[in-house]
């Protein structure tokens, strides 16, 4: 990097050292704060703790329930690196009465999709209950019908920011029922003892209670719906009503002594590579040995069970399919069988009696028919001798979740990597000296921009930056990172890319905008547009903007923090890349200014005005190699690489601005091709004469 633009760091640092200050606590909001929020008939009434909850009183000034701010109880920082903070108004039951937003700094909702999305999205959560189980996203097949799952809808292009603002309602609201309404200690939960064996069979399981055995009969399930529509809608139970209907064993084989006797041996050993994968994970074993079958014909592996649905302490509990195959002890019953896991950092204590809601479904109708459903309750509970209390419980990792979401995009976008370090690392030269290079850059560009960009939304934006500086100054937790894992991989890359190339392996490879303004330049090119080409004094001026431009938006997260996303919208990435251009006119033409500047101005804002370049050209100091090939005849007499050089990031002594090198290759095209390269031109050309 250039002695300038070393002493513009210099300055950035000393602006952050000046500007750092302590902490400033999140300014608890007062009960004429939260008045607005609330709702006649209802009122507040007094605080009943230091965390921000207040007394929901009735019209008759009865205790009806609580009202309070998520950002007090569950400060899970969004992709600006503050909070969502969101009004809750919970009743006795744990119904949620009203939820909405209180404040945000979520870029996508500042100004690209508006607020109106997120304020939709809370709209859902009215009526619901914290003992149902709330999920964001859409049913599979017909799972939505007579599930034990409640679906929200999430926002498109948002679903990182909708998880963040949902786990943050689900975590205050538990921690507040825990407290106020069920009473119960947070204790941390109990976990299998790795140590501890006893020699068990099945037989023995039974006789120690180990297994929950629940028989329903057809006749008790008539009963459940008799009186209503569908009290006929089960032919089979009409005709045998003491046919056994559902013969449900439930065994918890966290344990595994346990395990070892319910399971046959494939699966035995299937089920410990998991546990040692997901340590975390609580697997319970299910056999339905009657013809219910325990999850509807719709049913995903590695999904959610939507006939099934379990609580404990009146709260309830996440289950999810294992997605292993499922091969039983001899003596074991005959039937359909899953394997069940749950988080027990999320609460789930298998040393404490918990219940196993299963859904039985009736339809009446044949043209889209009426879901009728009755809930069969089974209780188990684990003696505590096959488990070990840990002193604290570990904090909930929040990638798993998002990787799951996004394990087909990831796969594809690590394989895409993976290629790219491959071909621009080894395979460099060879792959600069192909024949087709320029055809096969655009593909690697047009899919950047298509699956990275427009499809995976894993445009980088210096969005994220600041709320990492945000974070590292005030304090805070990093997890929103762990919210976006496709946009964290192009991260993870982009930063690898400093040590072993500098800025450019990210701008010139992996930025959609900037694919998306490259594509600009070759339309122009190829309409004949005119080339307006910056002299070299003024190209070198220039490219100060986007460094002054990068210490501005440092300096607004310490003196008008509230600011921050407004004026990150120097970015044209949000309207472009993110909405697809579905925005009010005055952002769509302040992206389009950019594009078509780039039919004539090759890359202009990428050269001068970006500030995560500017970022990205800081971070690219500690590239470890000049990897470049240079010859002493490069800047004198030769020339031929500078004057191609769009980025002007070759010098008149032929040396490499690696601080403005987007690493197109060209050069490299130039310096290892006999037929470009003019001091392999001469020295050929005087091998010929002394020939």
């Amino acid at each position: 990097m250039g002695g300038a633009n070393r002493f513009l760091v210099s300055c950035l640092l000393i602006c952050l050292a000046l500007l750092a200050s302590p902490r400033t606590a999140h300014a608890q909001l007062t009960k004429a704060d939260l008045t607005p929020f609330v709702t006649p008939p209802f009122s507040i009434g007094e605080p009943i703790n230091d965390k921000g909850v207040w007394e929901l009183l009735n019209s008759g000034g009865a205790l009806a329930g609580y009202v309070f701010e998520t950002e007090e109880m569950a400060p899970l920082p969004g992709f600006s690196g503050a909070p969502i903070n969101i009004f809750v108004m919970l009743d006795l039951n744990g119904t949620f009465i009203d939820v909405r937003l209180i404040s945000h700094n979520e870029p996508i909702f500042v100004s690209g999709l508006g607020e109106a999305p997120l304020r939709k999205f809370f709209e859902q959560y009215r009526g619901l209950s914290i003992n149902q189980s709330l999920v964001v996203g859409t049913p599979y097949g017909g799972a939505g019908d007579g599930s034990a799952l409640v679906y929200l809808d999430g926002v498109t292009k948002a679903t990182a920011s909708i998880r963040i603002a949902h786990e943050s309602i689900l975590a205050a609201t538990r921690a507040v029922a825990r407290e106020k309404m069920q009473g119960v200690a947070s204790a941390p939960p109990a976990y299998p003892n790795p140590d501890y064996t006893e020699d068990l069979d099945w037989d023995a399981l039974m006789a120690q209670g180990l297994v929950t055995r629940k028989t329903v009969l057809n006749s008790d399930v008539n009963a459940a719906f008799d009186g209503t529509i569908f009290a006929s809608d089960d032919p089979v139970a009409q005709a045998d009503p003491d046919g056994v209907y559902l013969d449900l064993y439930i065994v918890d084989i966290g344990a595994p002594s346990i395990a070892a006797a319910a399971l046959g041996p494939q699966t035995l050993r299937e089920l410990q590579a998991f546990q040692r994968i997901s340590s975390t994970d609580e697997p319970i074993l299910l056999i339905d040995a009657g013809r219910h079958g325990l999850v509807s014909p719709d049913f995903i592996r590695n999904t959610s069970p939507d006939w099934l649905s379990a609580e404990q302490d009146g709260l309830p509990i996440a289950l999810r399919d294992a997605d292993l195959f499922v091969t039983l002890s001899p003596q074991a019953p005959t039937g359909t069988a899953i394997i069940l896991r749950t988080d027990r950092r999320l609460g789930f204590d298998p040393t404490r009696e918990w219940t196993l809601n299963v859904q039985a479904i009736r339809e009446h109708g044949q043209f889209m028919p009426q879901i009728g459903q009755a809930t069969l309750a089974a209780t188990h509970v684990t003696p505590d001798r096959f488990y070990l209390r840990p002193v604290e419980q570990v904090p909930e990792s929040a990638f798993a979740g998002a990787i799951r979401n996004r394990q087909g995009d990831l796969i594809v976008l690590g394989v895409f990597l993976a290629g790219l370090l491959l071909i621009l690392g080894p395979g460099q030269k060879r792959f600069a000296a192909w024949a087709v290079f320029t055809p096969v850059r655009l593909g690697i560009l047009a899919f950047v921009l298509g699956f990275i960009g427009w499809w995976g939304q894993g445009q980088l934006s210096i969005v994220t930056v600041l709320g990492v500086i945000r974070t590292g100054v005030f304090g805070g937790s990093l997890n929103f990172l762990a919210y976006d894992p496709f946009g964290t991989l192009v991260w993870i890359v982009a930063i690898l890319g400093f040590v072993l190339w500098g800025r450019g392996l990210f701008c010139g490879w992996l930025c959609p905008f900037g694919a998306l303004q490259e594509f600009a330049h070759h339309l122009g090119r190829l309409l004949r547009l005119p080339q307006w080409e910056v002299s070299r004094a003024w190209d070198q001026r220039l490219k100060w903007i986007k460094y002054v431009l990068l210490a501005g938006l440092i300096a607004t997260i310490f003196i008008a923090p509230d600011s921050t996303d407004k004026v990150a919208e120097i970015e044209p990435f949000k309207t472009a890349i993110t909405v697809f251009f579905v925005r009010d006119w005055y952002y769509v033409l302040y992206a389009a200014f950019w594009l078509i500047l780039g039919m004539v101005t090759f890359k202009g804002f990428c050269r001068y005005v970006c500030p995560l370049g500017a970022f990205m050209a800081i971070g690219g100091m500690i590239r470890t190699r000049s990897w470049i090939p240079r010859r002493a005849d490069c800047g004198s007499p030769c020339q031929l690489c500078k004057v191609k050089c769009k980025y002007g990031a070759i010098k008149q002594t032929g040396e490499i601005q690696y601080d403005e090198c987007f690493q197109c290759l060209d050069c490299v095209t130039i310096h290892d091709d006999p037929a470009q390269c003019v001091p392999l031109i001469l020295a050929a050309r005087g091998k010929r004469k002394a020939a």
